[in-house]
């Protein structure tokens, strides 16, 4: 089944406030993981795990880094959901 846009934000928020403590409402599309949710490196792999786990998308290690904002991973995930 696959998820809708407004589905994989509100699951990404989840997943972003328990790697992070960062609330759930301050996870939005425009929200840069690094500049301001403050999501390292290592941080933003346990997400992408979570993330696929989550929604059965894979996201391999070099798209990644590519995922600057959350809306991208939003945008990545639904065009590669299973």
């Amino acid at each position: 089944m696959a998820h809708t846009e407004q589905e994989i934000l509100d699951g990404l928020a989840e997943i972003v406030a328990e790697e992070t403590g960062v609330d759930t409402a301050e996870v939005t599309a425009d929200k840069s993981f690094t500049d301001d949710l403050d999501v390292d490196s290592l941080s933003m792999m346990t997400i992408a795990v979570s993330a696929e786990e989550k929604f059965g998308a894979k996201i391999p290690d070099e798209e990644v880094k590519n995922l600057k904002t959350v809306g991208d991973a939003v945008t990545y995930i639904k065009n590669n959901q299973a």
